[in-house]
């Protein structure tokens, strides 16, 4: 039996898109999440009636470094490598990134994800404060390696600088194919990240990111281990841009946690973890391998999430 909607249905159903077009990118969470905490990491990046930037905008890309440990009890690792991108599964680091430095944790394996470990941390702010645009604005720049000399022009950007090479570097990042198993997905708006991340994946939606106060690097102990969700997870990394830009992926091999830690000076931290069940797909010279000393497939491999990324999960 063929199924059509009745006209008055329809009407509706146009009319519902059209609000939402129209909506301001909190409006629409408010709208599509209306139970919905939003999390810090999204909420410092909106800014009410921000129009799409015009020619000559200053562009301020920040950068963030990622500080690896791997292991509460291991000889420690410091790896400086240009943030989100070790987190892309296709990513290839290289040798001469591991330097011996008592620094920080973030990639780890899943057997230390357990009250009483103890890692060394350290929590930063980011510098990369780009914030969202609403979608009826961003969808009227171009995004594309095609169309990357109108993209430097809109953003009187200088095609050999290092600004432009990071940019290319981002849409690069979003036009290569995921892997074997990936869905993924890069929202240039918070209205199409919301659209991705709650698409087939269950009603009731959270959305969470690490809240933690910058502190100096120093030992945490896990305090609790919350397992979020009872699906796929799915993973929002924010790109290098000059607007809010996220490289979202999801799998279902991906398991979200909400991680209670305690440092060494009382500071009370809640951090997104996330792991991964199946990496043997990832590039073999991903960064959690050589810190890890392990290879593709062979073990789960968890990561901490810098505070402004995001993991959804559904209930």
């Amino acid at each position: 039996m063929e199924f059509r909607l009745s006209p008055i249905f329809a009407l509706l159903s146009l009319a519902l898109v059209a609000c939402h077009a129209a909506l301001s990118p909190e409006a629409y969470w408010n709208a599509k999440l209306p139970n919905t905490r939003m999390p810090n990491a999204i909420k410092e990046l909106l800014q009410p009636e921000v129009d799409a930037p015009d020619k000559g905008a200053n562009v301020d890309l920040g950068r963030k470094d990622v500080y690896v440990y791997y292991g509460p009890y291991g000889k420690p690792v410091y790896v400086r490598v240009p943030e989100p991108y070790a987190f892309l599964y296709n990513y290839a680091a290289k040798e001469n990134q591991l330097h011996d430095n008592p620094n920080v944790a973030l990639f780890f394996l899943e057997k230390n994800l357990k009250q009483g470990t103890k890692m060394t941390l350290h929590f930063t702010r980011t510098s990369n404060t780009a914030s969202f645009l609403p979608r009826q604005e961003a969808e009227k720049i171009p995004f594309s390696s095609n169309k990357f000399p109108e993209v430097l022009d809109r953003f009187s950007v200088k095609p050999n600088s290092v600004v432009a090479k990071t940019m290319k570097q981002t849409i690069k990042a979003c036009e290569e194919p995921g892997i074997e198993g990936e869905e993924k997905y890069c929202a240039t708006s918070l209205e199409s990240m919301i659209d991705f991340s709650t698409s087939g994946n269950g009603k009731n939606h959270i959305a969470v990111s690490t809240e933690a106060k910058e502190t100096p690097a120093q030992k945490y102990s896990i305090t609790g281990v919350k397992k979020m969700g009872n699906g796929e997870a799915v993973v929002c990394h924010k790109l290098n841009y000059p607007y809010a830009v996220f490289y979202c992926h999801k799998t279902l091999t991906t398991k979200a946690y909400l991680v209670t830690m305690a440092g060494e000076d009382g500071t009370k931290v809640k951090a997104a973890a996330v792991c991964h069940t199946d990496t043997s797909k990832w590039n073999p010279k991903h960064l959690a391998f050589l810190v890890l000393k392990v290879k593709p497939g062979t073990v789960p491999i968890c990561h901490f999430l810098p505070e402004d990324h995001v993991v959804w999960v559904s209930n």
